[in-house]
């Protein structure tokens, strides 16, 4: 007689089902050990990972004021702001300044003789455009036109020929073709709202006295009276912008130049005028861009020092700990980092020392807390001390900046203790993986090994049974028959 089992403890009656269960549990009592192991690493991966974040702000705060360039910025103050605006740069030097602006620049500016329709063809030629400069002469205001002027070609700047013909000879056909010849001339047209309203505007697309126009036109008449213009000669078109430079002076000192974007006329300065007039420009060492540093410098540090000590905090009420309480990595970290910002530069008799002289002082809870009116004095009386407390040249390794983002650096580099104690946490959680990847083994194959007696356990007991009820039942038989 054969007997089969479709689930577990069916045929016997067992409750082997919730047995072997009570036995998986039990097997499996190792891989929540080795999983509560691996929580308890990978959280403090994660704290190690945020001392590594607050490191790297602290080092780019430091690297701002390594920088000896931060303590020269200079800012510019213009009295008359309507005549032009100043920008500075790092080669800014402080000073005060009396700038006369005479005359702006400007681009020269032709227009043609009214046309009654910008679609209607005009004549057939072409068109050569130079730019130069106009000299001598007397220009006529009413007719924008000279006499007795000059013409000298750009040397720099090649003439262009333009050709007009049948597809091209309208005013909007002649206007595109200049658009398109890259002349150094922009054109276009306006409608002054006359009987002949369309006029054909040219003008340079660069200011200066160089960027005055010469234009000679071959072919067709119609097209010469329109576009013919030479300085020294016939002028077809009426001038009504002169090609100018800007004209300057900075503390009597005369100054020229082809744009109103005047550079260097004052060293790392940028000057942009606007209008013609007389005002000062004073340029001031900028503290608040240090203060800045500085105040950045603080925060990063007091940023490092509490996430510390929140990572290494012991709850004794609820006896629970920190992410990395006891830690000897942590603890070293922000000792050093704390020496690195209490030990005093090196230097002559009466130079800075400590940051303490600047208004920055250590707290009892290992913060640091900054006295901004102490600083702001300082960077007043001493400007020089307050850079080279925290910076130097390249062949110097002094200065909190440069000693603090070298030491931020040690730490995290390759080799670092930081990164030491991290590939060590990695290393343990890939031997808890193959911990427990091994004892899973180790669990499932108990547990077929279980599973497969259980059922052999199952059928034994449910073939007694059947042949139990078997012999009962041939007993019953016998016993009736007897009767």
């Amino acid at each position: 007689m054969s007997t089969s089992i479709s689930s577990l403890g069916v045929g016997s009656g067992l409750d082997l089902s919730t047995l072997l269960t009570n036995l998986q549990t039990a097997e499996s009592a190792p891989l929540t050990d080795i999983q509560t192991r691996a929580t308890s690493y990978t959280t403090k991966l994660s704290a190690y990972s945020q001392i590594q974040s607050a490191l790297n702000t602290l080092k780019t705060a430091s690297d701002k004021l390594a920088d000896p360039a931060l303590f020269n910025t200079v800012k510019a103050s213009v009295g008359d702001s309507t005549l032009f605006s100043a920008i500075t740069s790092a080669t800014t030097v402080a000073g005060t300044y009396t700038v006369n602006v005479g005359q702006l620049a400007q681009a020269q500016s032709l227009v043609s003789n009214g046309q009654a329709d910008s679609k209607t063809a005009i004549g057939s030629g072409t068109v050569t455009i130079q730019l130069g400069t106009i000299t001598g002469g007397t220009l006529d205001s009413t007719t924008g036109k000279y006499t007795g002027a000059s013409f000298a070609a750009d040397a720099d700047l090649a003439s262009v020929s333009i050709t007009i013909g049948s597809g091209n000879n309208t005013l909007e056909g002649i206007r595109d073709s200049i658009n398109k010849a890259n002349a150094g001339v922009t054109a276009s047209i306006v409608n002054d709202g006359s009987g002949t309203p369309y006029r054909l505007v040219l003008t340079s697309k660069e200011t200066g006295a160089t960027s005055s126009m010469q234009i000679s036109v071959t072919g067709d008449s119609a097209l010469q009276n329109l576009l013919g213009y030479d300085p020294a000669g016939t002028q077809s078109l009426k001038q009504t912008s002169v090609a100018q430079d800007a004209k300057l002076s900075v503390n009597g000192i005369d100054v020229v130049s082809a744009s109103n974007t005047v550079e260097e006329a004052i060293q790392g300065t940028t000057l942009s005028l606007t209008a013609t007039g007389n005002t000062t420009l004073k340029m001031t060492t900028d503290t608040s861009v240090v203060s800045t540093a500085v105040t950045a410098f603080v925060n990063a540090y007091n940023a490092l020092q509490n996430t510390a000590t929140t990572l290494s905090a012991y709850d004794a009420d609820n006896k629970t700990a920190a992410a990395l309480t006891g830690d000897q990595t942590l603890r070293g970290l922000i000792n050093r980092v704390r020496q690195a910002v209490t030990t005093p530069q090196a230097g002559g008799t009466n130079d800075m020392k400590v940051l303490s002289e600047i208004g920055v002082s250590l707290q009892k809870d290992g913060t640091l807390a900054l006295d901004s009116t102490k600083l702001s004095a300082a960077m007043a009386k001493d400007m020089k001390g307050v850079a080279a407390l925290f910076s130097s040249d390249s062949t110097s390794t002094s200065g909190y900046g440069k000693q603090v983002s070298a030491l931020v650096t040690n730490l995290t580099s390759s080799d670092g203790v930081l990164t030491a104690a991290t590939n060590g946490i990695n290393a343990t959680l890939d031997d808890l993986s193959n911990q427990y990847n091994a004892m899973q083994d180790r669990v499932n194959a108990a547990m077929d090994r279980y599973r497969e007696q259980f059922t052999q356990l199952d059928v034994l007991v449910a073939s007694l049974n059947n042949t139990k009820t078997y012999l009962t039942q041939q007993f019953d038989a016998m016993t009736s028959s007897s009767k």
